[in-house]
């Protein structure tokens, strides 16, 4: 008779790129963590558009291959060398290729432990969204009380998290969505300004709500729909934070035009840039954590999708029409 620990999981995987339709929940061994990992069961696994691009094939994986990148749960066996995690630890990642499952092994320096009174859900939710939003304001441009800054998608799960921390270093933000349900939901948050991007003339809204001058940096995730507009709202000398992709990528840029825009700068960060070491990991993790513990920080889950849910959680966050963060609940 076989033990728990040598029943099969569930996971999803994927034997060839493609929609949603090619995510299929399989059963396989256990995971057996390497000297230097923890195994964790997962309570919680964050649906991203990056899952998306690498399900689809923009993101090139060898095949076949799991899904998902970030999660939380409890650490249930610990490799030899690992001294700092034990079993029964809570812990949270966001860079394990293949989190879409029961159980997951994970490189323990790249876990963060979460505080006990923080649910692991939320602990997921604010990963790779949260950190990303941290980067961006904190060392991707480093906003102060005199920027102004232009966001996409203020209402998903990186921008909820982008306008909350633009307004706790003081800056003006001006919040792009489509609704005015996520309208509200960012002004509760802070905003400052609404730009329904999808109905106006963009440049010409940010003009008016600048007094013609242009924001010091445009947070944008949207990519291709809105790249040229993007650059037409900035200042001499502005930031164009391109860190996503959604309506598709961007084509070549002649780096001219940003001479001619007005000495614009243009960067396309990556996570993993902003998190390489244990120490800056740990940083961006504990400053969301902190924030949250202080009830200072409002992280919204748009909804909990069971594991063989996980195509329904890739067509809602495709089809642009959730506010906050999708989890799936192994």
């Amino acid at each position: 008779m076989m033990t728990d620990e040598e029943r099969d999981v569930r996971a999803i995987r994927i034997e060839s790129n493609g929609g949603p339709e090619v995510l299929n929940v399989q059963d396989v061994a256990p995971p057996t963590p390497a000297a230097d990992q923890v195994l964790v069961e997962v309570a919680a696994a964050g649906v991203n558009f990056i899952d998306i691009y690498q399900r689809d094939g923009t993101y090139p994986l060898d095949l076949p291959t799991g899904l998902g990148l970030e999660g939380a749960g409890t650490v249930v066996a610990v490799g030899d060398e690992v001294t700092d995690r034990q079993v029964g630890d809570r812990v949270a990642w966001c860079d394990t290729l293949g989190s879409y499952a029961d159980q997951v092994a994970v490189a323990a320096d790249r876990t963060v432990v979460v505080p006990a009174d923080i649910d692991p859900g939320v602990a997921a939710a604010v990963m790779l969204q949260g950190m990303t939003a941290h980067y961006l304001t904190h060392s991707t441009y480093t906003l102060g009380r005199d920027d102004t800054a232009l966001v996409y998608a203020a209402a998903g799960g990186v921008g909820r998290t982008l306008v909350q921390l633009a307004k706790r270093r003081g800056a003006r933000v001006l919040a792009c969505t489509s609704t005015e349900a996520k309208a509200q939901d960012v002004r509760s948050l802070g905003a400052d300004e609404i730009v329904f991007y999808r109905d106006v003339d963009v440049p010409d809204t940010v003009a008016e709500l600048t007094d013609g001058h242009g924001v010091d940096v445009v947070y944008d995730s949207v990519g291709q729909a809105t790249f040229d507009d993007s650059l037409s709202c900035l200042k001499p000398r502005g930031l164009m934070v391109l860190y996503g992709a959604s309506s598709g990528p961007v084509p070549p840029v002649d780096p001219q035009v940003l001479n001619r825009s007005g000495s614009l700068y243009l960067t396309r960060p990556g996570l993993p840039n902003y998190i390489a070491t244990t120490d800056e990991l740990a940083w961006r993790a504990g400053a969301l954590f902190d924030l949250l513990n202080a009830g200072q920080l409002d992280v919204a889950i748009h909804d909990r999708y069971p594991l063989e849910a996980a195509a329904e959680a890739h067509r809602d966050l495709a089809a642009g029409t959730t506010s906050g963060k999708l989890l799936l609940t192994p």
